[in-house]
């Protein structure tokens, strides 16, 4: 039996993380040994913050995801797109 989940939760999630992929990954991947020892003190804040702010976003996202795969999946919306109104 597969698990009930959430898939637009889940896609949202996906959708975040490739953006933050986008965005910081280059950021924070890893450089040569030289480049950080050669490193000023306001670079080396720069990536210690922009790393700060990936890991943080990072935790954010994998949250949503977890949540996704645990949750039921949302309600489907009516196929007319709009609820009948009351006779009244």
């Amino acid at each position: 039996m597969i698990p009930a989940m959430d898939p637009k939760r889940f896609q949202d999630a996906y959708r975040r993380l490739q953006n933050l992929d986008e965005r910081l990954t280059h950021k924070v991947r890893p450089r040569s040994r030289t480049s950080l020892s050669h490193a000023t003190h306001e670079q080396l804040e720069d990536r210690v913050r922009d790393l700060a702010e990936y890991t943080l976003e990072l935790k954010e996202i994998m949250d949503d995801m977890f949540q996704a795969i645990a949750a039921a999946p949302a309600p489907a919306a009516p196929a007319g797109g709009s609820e009948p109104e009351a006779a009244g």
